[in-house]
């Protein structure tokens, strides 16, 4: 039993290794199509379902330690109203294909299975060396990720993209002026989230450790992470970025730091004409829109009701044709504000409780609170809420406010700890932003690697750094 039980920290060991390596740098080429829909079965499945054999073990061993989590109770309560929701899309509702909604069902547990996997990761002595595995993985994958990114933008190197039907089929394309650097994601949301959470951590490390060649591997990470963020031209990622940045600083009490790395950040920014455009695409559209409404207030209170026009003059103004004005619109923001957004409080308003069942809003709702409310109703969005609750229940173990300013309080000094710990906390405040404009936890990249770095925080948390007994999940 005990080799059985060492064999399987080895496996877990090398499996959080490699998801969090492959996942993120490994190309979204479909392995198998799943008939009536362009989601397809990939290589990256076939590494959790490996995953997921690998986690039951683990959990039959510890069931009841498991049974008594609060996390795994909200995420199985999470699943279950998922579930029941599906069978009454199915059966009541008729909103969604049979199959395609219990592959999208199951995919969320697909994506929670790496939590366990990196809750599992830290349940051994050598916290320090682990962690030190797990960072070194980070900066790997930024390496390689901007090497291909920047190998997209320069040298032709293919992009392969999931945004539609076509695409997904694993259509190699090509980097053209104006567009967004993908690097090895399926799209640039996916990785400007991403690097949210990641240039956090990195962020946080760089500015705890006190050696020089730990500080240029750090800023030079830093820097090829930046590269990839304003070149992805996300404008909520770039904000959600600097949110949670500034957060990480507020949790280390790194309060000077907080000007430089705005003050390098924005300068950064500015060297990306692709997202400053889009930033001043949306400030024009929004100026005209703010013009057009109060000129037509202006000229609504100019009309008096003493101006009545003779019935001849009333005809000739009726036929004058008006001189077309141009229309400044944004994109994506009307696509949100036109299609998507209403589309999924349509759902909601058809079944508020369970919605319409996972897949019913098509491929993208570009909210991921308003998606959740759509497919699964009030119940699965208040379940999914207390999933994230338990985890930050978890969190507020190590964070402590003093005068409404937060820190990072550890029981033991261990630098390295305290530092991917604000990361990973302060990355999730503008991880949470970010869903009202992105699916966040619906791209598979992302969502496999948020539920692995929050595994390793709270497994962190439990096993690594507190030495009192009382500390639970």
């Amino acid at each position: 039993m005990l080799k059985l039980f060492l064999k399987l920290d080895s496996l877990i060991w090398f499996l959080a290794i490699v998801i969090l390596i492959a996942i993120p740098l490994m190309q979204k080429f479909p392995f198998l199509e799943v008939p009536g829909t362009f989601v397809s079965i990939r290589v990256e499945d076939l590494l959790l379902f490996l995953t997921f054999v690998i986690v039951v073990f683990r959990v039959s061993q510890k069931f009841f330690e498991y049974i008594d989590n609060r996390i795994i109770k909200f995420f199985v309560v999470f699943s279950g109203i998922g579930l029941v929701s599906y069978l009454c899309a199915l059966m009541i509702t008729q909103t969604i294909i049979p199959h395609i909604g219990f592959l999208h069902w199951a995919r969320r547990i697909e994506y929670f299975v790496p939590f366990i996997l990196g809750y599992e990761f830290f349940r051994t002595k050598d916290i320090q060396s682990r962690l030190n595995v797990v960072i070194n993985c980070i900066l790997v994958v930024i390496v390689f990720a901007f090497v291909y990114g920047f190998g997209q933008r320069y040298f032709s190197l293919p992009i392969i993209i999931t945004q539609n039907e076509e695409y997904s089929k694993g259509i190699a394309l090509k980097w053209v002026e104006g567009s967004h650097i993908n690097s090895t994601f399926a799209g640039h949301y996916d990785l400007s989230t991403y690097l949210v959470l990641i240039l956090s951590i990195i962020i946080a490390l760089f500015f705890l450790f006190q050696k020089s060649y730990s500080k240029a591997i750090l800023g030079v990470a830093w820097i090829l992470g930046m590269w990839l963020l304003v070149n992805a031209a996300s404008r909520i990622s770039f904000l959600s970025y600097l949110v949670s940045s500034v957060f990480v600083l507020i949790l280390l009490k790194k309060f000077k730091a907080i000007v430089f790395l705005l003050t390098f950040s924005i300068l950064f920014a500015s060297m990306s004409s692709n997202l400053l455009a889009r930033y001043q695409r949306i400030i024009e559209v929004t100026l005209t829109e703010y013009l057009s409404v109060n000129s037509l207030l202006t000229v609504h209170a100019s009309i008096k009701e003493t101006d009545v026009l003779p019935e001849t003059a009333r005809q000739k103004t009726l036929t004058i044709t008006p001189t077309p004005i141009p229309v400044f619109e944004d994109r994506s923001t009307n696509i949100r504000l036109d299609v998507e957004w209403p589309r999924a409080i349509r759902a909601f308003n058809k079944n508020p409780l369970l919605g319409t069942g996972y897949s019913s809003l098509g491929l993208a709702t570009d909210n991921t609170y308003l998606r959740a409310l759509g497919e699964v109703g009030i119940l699965g969005f208040f379940s999914f809420l207390g999933l994230l609750g338990s985890i930050w229940f978890v969190f507020l173990k190590v964070v402590r406010f003093k005068k409404l300013i937060p820190e990072i309080n550890l029981t033991q000094n261990l630098t390295i700890a305290k530092g991917f710990l604000a990361g990973v906390i302060g990355a999730q405040v503008g991880i949470l932003i970010n869903g009202v404009f992105i699916d966040v936890f619906e791209a598979s990249k992302f969502a496999i690697t948020f539920w692995l770095f929050s595994g390793f925080a709270v497994g962190l948390i439990s096993f690594g750094i507190k030495k009192d007994k009382n500390v639970s999940v």
